[in-house]
């Protein structure tokens, strides 16, 4: 396989790809091939001013004058504009404008951006544009915004109470958020709030004739005042700074801007995602870190376990947590942005670097986690409810060679009785990495081999990264250049080349309106013959990776669509690319289906385009341990639909290792395995027993869950709460699991999840944060209720894991797992009932035909299912969660709900009770005269106090529909 790939390259390029891509046994990521920020001259310099803060007379130099309402998107809505003076430069002057936001409970908006230059340049003010459902949110009425003045402050108090208090201090410079009374949130409380302001070549520093790089003095066009003692010495780099082998021109000169943010009386905050790090992020002062936390997206091969190095996505939010309350706040800037975190007693502070852009902050106000995922939902957008096929068991390696390779995966799949929804296609399915045009030699019938998938009820993917061939034989480059929606290079004119895996290549700018169409209509049918409504797509490649640029991707003064630089809008490419490709798809159907992208790069608002994953994993237990924090600040920032490379992407992971990635897989919202080219073949039925009949069983386990997960993908699509929960997003008063991110949620379920990720283990403890009895899911093994929080010891042997079910909670499961999730849509159901502490427990299941955007017709079914002890009976009912159509859900004749009709013979073929306190008599339908036959079993832990086997009550076939309202009693 090797040869041949190498075969089709040049050999410079050959010995290019083949360095780039050697298998990690002696090699790990390359710190060398990335910025730290004593190498990047805009955190030098504002990180250098923490330092200084230090020092005796430091203060902020900034002021403000008192503000002007000013409505911007509404006539009389709630905006205000604050002049700001500074003492460093007397005839530079910004601008501060707080917004106070329709949306959200209580949003408010702070932005700055400089106001009256004479020179022809302006900051980036785009991000919005992209990030946010809507570029400018509406305001609130200023009716619902006090304001007043006192003692050189203006206070705003605003929120659905008048509970929230935004303080804004004149001189100093400096607001405080306050709820009910309590500050939350400090912003330039340090002073280190900084903007660079444009200025000419003219006024800068010049270099000491034969001097050194580093000995700089001021011109005199810029020594009438002496700013050290703010800005710290001359910089050398303001307008050309070199890196490695590469300069960047920086035409515009320095523009970067610092702002220190502090959260009193907290000490966690979470998010910032993406990083390779605790969820609870760490102090990066000289600990366990000493590199602030990098956002930055880039192409980084074998990244590490444990670091605040940049990865693939970049998501700049932050949320704050004490036992009293949950604050959040984004800062929408796409340029390179570094955050440094210290803990200090009073609370946790953050200092945000970024290197352009305007300063565009929104504070989310809380009280809670839940609230503050519905107000960033508000702003960002939800994850699209996807496709339900693409919550089952992906499978793909780089690369499966042919077409015959391909229905082999199909048939031994089948064989082994492993469910299988989806097969991947890396890079070698296109001839010479021309993505769109399929190698004939390997695949000579692409849409045969397609459709003989499609016909088991299964997907294929392949991928479509954003670098292009150079080659004039190469249509969709000779599309891009007549539409000329091509990168173009500093000069704003000519197109940018670079490598990747194609060679020589060009990058389209997806910030191009013009490009919009036409990437729709590269994937419509009738252009892209080779493909069938089958086939899906995997955006890779799009930070974007260019494998001789600097730092591994596209030069910083590369120009965009509007005359941006790449350095203005870096993080937010991928997302572009990522948007482009979901709307193709979703175009290329009449009517439309949903559509499925997977992306590694990722900005705030991707969750509106698909799912992601972690990128270029390793097959250690490192990192299978780290994945899970990873995936749960992933959640909480918004994107829920993600995953890691089951396996790692690297190495040859033992059987054991293999199996633990299957259990932590099997409870990812995103499941796949994938392995690099020079990996093994590890697919699960080549393994000898026990391991295939365990990796078989875990496989079978998530499609009994898909119900469970599909109902958490619909939470998610209504208000953007995660489908994986941390403990502190659960228990919010527990300041003991604020800091746990080894274990988690699924979604409302009570599902409590605890992968093993260490050899050897047989068994793991877990904390439990709650005064109910929790029921080992394998075998019902029951830990009761407790007043004291507490950690329990679960076993593990390689076949099980930690999965517990909190009591109070019901899961409608599938017991019958098909080959494909697409063929058990009429299947019936099973409830396992875990009944809380007092005899009560509540669930509830979301079902849709999982494909089309009928859901938004209301083409859909959503039960809750309630048991209530009720006079010496134990009472089980099914009712609708909302009315349909404006109709209640007890018949489907009346409605337009043609999916419920379709389902309506669907039934529940059992019922399994959990933790029932005695022996019923007698078990039955309310209406029906016959009694359901049930079986008990008494357990060991009977009485619901002690620890011990749970009593399990199992009512056979009660004959009652998933989509009807019953009840049935347990006497």
């Amino acid at each position: 396989m090797k040869d041949h790939r190498l075969g089709a390259w040049s050999w410079p390029l050959a010995c290019l790809l083949l360095l780039a891509t050697l298998t990690s046994t002696t090699w790990a990521a390359k710190h060398g091939d990335f910025k730290t920020c004593s190498q990047s001259s805009f955190c030098r310099r504002l990180r250098s001013l923490s330092e200084r803060s230090q020092t005796a007379g430091f203060h902020s130099p900034y002021s403000l004058e008192e503000g002007q309402h000013s409505p911007s998107s509404q006539q009389d809505g709630a905006s205000w504009t604050f002049p700001i003076n500074t003492e460093l430069y007397s005839d530079i002057k910004f601008a501060l404008t707080v917004d106070f936001l329709e949306k959200g409970d209580g949003i408010a908006r702070l932005r700055v951006d400089e106001v009256g230059s004479k020179l022809p340049w302006k900051r980036y003010n785009e991000a919005a544009k992209w990030a946010l459902v809507d570029a400018e949110p509406a305001l609130t009425s200023v009716g619902n915004v006090k304001k007043g003045s006192s003692k050189g402050q203006t206070v705003f108090k605003y929120g659905a109470s008048g509970q929230l208090e935004l303080v804004i201090g004149h001189a100093p410079f400096k607001i405080t958020f306050r709820r009910d009374g309590e500050d939350v949130m400090y912003i330039n409380e340090r002073n280190l709030f900084h903007m660079e302001h444009f200025r000419s070549k003219e006024e800068t520093p010049a270099q000491v004739d034969g001097g050194s790089e580093d000995q700089q003095v001021f011109s005199a066009a810029s020594s009438k005042k002496d700013t050290a003692w703010f800005e710290g010495e001359p910089d050398g780099e303001l307008w050309e700074e070199r890196f490695s082998k590469w300069t960047d021109s920086k035409p515009k000169g320095p523009e970067a801007f610092s702002v220190d943010i502090s959260f009193p009386g907290v000490e966690h905050i979470f998010g910032l995602a993406e990083h390779a790090s605790p969820l609870s992020l760490p102090s990066t002062d000289g600990g366990r870190y000493t590199e602030p936390y990098r956002l930055w997206n880039v192409d980084i091969f074998e990244y590490e376990y444990d670091s605040t190095m940049a990865l693939y996505g970049a998501i700049p939010l932050v949320h704050a947590q004490n036992a009293k309350h949950s604050v959040g706040l984004l800062s929408l800037v796409a340029s390179e942005t570094l955050v440094d975190v210290t803990h200090p007693k009073s609370g946790v502070q953050t200092h945000w670097m970024s290197e352009s852009g305007i300063m565009d902050l929104l504070i989310l106000p809380g009280p809670d986690p839940s609230s503050l995922f519905k107000q960033y939902a508000s702003l960002t957008g939800t994850t699209d409810l996807p496709p339900q096929w693409a919550l089952g068991y992906h499978q793909c390696r780089w690369n499966y060679i042919d077409d015959t390779d391909v229905l082999e995966v199909q048939r031994r799949f089948d064989e082994e009785d492993i469910p299988l929804d989806v097969t991947w296609l890396d890079i070698e399915y296109a001839e010479e990495h021309r993505y769109f045009d399929w190698d004939k030699k390997h695949f000579p019938d692409p849409v045969k081999v397609q459709n003989e998938v499609g016909s088991k009820g299964r997907k294929m993917v392949a991928i479509v990264d954003p670098h292009i061939k150079r080659t004039e034989d190469f249509r969709i480059y000779k599309d891009a250049q007549e539409q000329n929606v091509i990168t173009k290079k500093a000069d704003g004119t000519t197109n940018f080349e670079g490598w990747c895996w194609t060679g020589s290549s060009v990058w389209v700018d997806f910030f191009n309106p013009a490009s919009w169409s036409w990437w729709k209509d590269m994937f419509s049918f009738n252009v892209w013959k080779d493909s069938t409504k089958y086939l899906y797509i995997w955006n890779d490649m799009n930070e974007p990776s260019v494998f001789d640029g600097p730092e591994i991707s596209m030069p910083r003064d590369n120009v965009h669509h509007g005359g941006w630089e790449h350095r203005d809008v870096h993080n937010i490419n991928g997302m572009m690319f990522h948007r482009a490709t979901h709307d193709a798809l979703v175009a290329r159907e009449e009517p439309a289906k949903r559509s499925f992208v997977l992306s590694r790069s990722f900005f705030a608002g991707s969750q509106r385009y698909g799912a992601i994953w972690t990128g270029d994993n390793m097959g250690t237990w490192e990192h299978m341990a780290g994945e899970t924090s990873m995936l749960l600040s992933l959640n909480i920032c918004g994107m829920t639909f993600c995953g890691a490379d089951v396996g790692g992407f690297f190495g040859n992971p033992t059987p054991e290792m293999l199996i633990r990635w299957y259990q932590a897989g099997a409870f990812m919202p995103f499941f796949r395995a994938h392995a690099h080219i020079d990996t093994k073949r590890r697919e699960p039925y080549l393994y000898d027993e026990p391991y295939k009949s365990i990796m078989r069983d875990t496989i079978r386990l998530r499609y009994t869950m898909l119900p469970v997960w599909y109902t958490a993908f619909h939470e998610a699509s209504l208000d953007g709460t995660p489908t994986m929960r941390p403990q502190y997003v659960v228990f919010p008063k527990d300041v003991n699991g604020f800091a746990i991110d080894d274990q988690y949620y699924v979604g409302g379920s009570g599902l409590l999840v605890k992968p093993i990720t260490a050899a050897s283990m047989n068994s793991a403890e877990v904390y439990l944060s709650d005064n109910q009895p929790y029921y080992n899911y394998f075998n019902h093994h029951m830990y009761p209720a407790s007043t004291s929080r507490r950690h329990v010891t679960v076993p593990a042997p390689l076949e099980t894991f930690p999965l517990l079910v909190q009591g109070g909670n019901i899961l409608p499961i599938r017991e019958r797992a098909r080959r494909a999730s697409t063929l058990m849509w009429r299947d019936p159901f099973t409830l396992v009932i875990a009944l809380g502490r007092g005899g009560e427990a509540e669930g509830e299941l979301y079902l849709d035909d999982g494909d089309s955007f009928g859901y938004q017709r209301g083409e859909y079914v959503w039960r809750g299912f309630r048991v209530v002890p009720e006079r010496g009976q134990t009472v089980v009912s099914s009712f609708a969660k909302v009315e349909e159509n404006g109709t209640s859900l007890t018949s489907y004749s009346a409605t337009g709900n043609e999916w419920a009709r379709k389902i309506d013979g669907v039934r529940v073929e059992k019922i399994v009770v959990l933790g029932l306190q005695k022996k019923p008599s007698k078990v039955s339908v309310d209406g029906e005269v016959t009694e359901l036959e049930w079986v008990w079993e008494a357990g060991k832990a009977a009485n619901g106090k002690s620890e011990g086997t749970a009593s399990r009550l199992t009512i056979k076939n009660p004959s009652v529909q998933i989509v009807r309202a019953w009840n049935i009693r347990i006497a």
